[in-house]
């Protein structure tokens, strides 16, 4: 019964997701609703998971702070958005550390695709205006990556 409630939360994360990245991609910013939907979901998917409140609980705040503020520097040097920055450490709250890890190379390598296909796209339209990249879509792409991992590779 448990698990079915835990699934249950972590499809809502993948909508939220999907949610995030649709938006980002339209208007280049990620609502601090949203990331908060993300972040305080964590709490019921803990509980239903069966995680214990210390240490594992605990540990997963510590790994969401440690990524929001290893992300607020990017941000500091502009290389990241705000909102990026809040709904990697939201989802950071979802995750066990190789899976934060693992979340964090795809997002990277995803990241770098986007962002190479898409200073050629600005390129060849040979458009002056800043490009802004909508990170929260490599974001979200790693979030799936690593929430469907477990589903998809039951068997090995």
């Amino acid at each position: 019964m448990q698990g079915d409630i835990s699934t249950f939360f972590t499809c809502a994360l993948a909508v939220l997701l999907l949610i995030a990245a649709i938006g980002d991609l339209r208007t280049r910013e990620i609502p601090n609703w949203l990331n908060g939907a993300i972040a305080l979901l964590a709490i019921p998917y803990w509980v239903t998971a069966g995680l214990p409140f210390w240490p594992d609980m605990l540990i997963q705040v510590g790994l969401a702070g440690a990524v929001f503020v290893l992300f607020a520097l990017l941000f500091h040097f502009g290389a990241m958005g705000g909102g990026d920055v809040k709904m990697v450490a939201a989802l950071a709250l979802w995750l066990p550390l190789m899976a934060l890890l693992n979340l964090l190379v795809i997002m990277s390598l995803a990241g770098g695709v986007l962002t190479i296909g898409m200073l050629i796209r600005h390129r060849l339209q040979k458009n002056e205006a800043q490009l802004e990249i909508p990170y929260g879509v490599a974001i979200a792409f790693a979030g799936f990556w690593v929430i469907a991992e477990p589903f998809l590779n039951q068997f090995a």
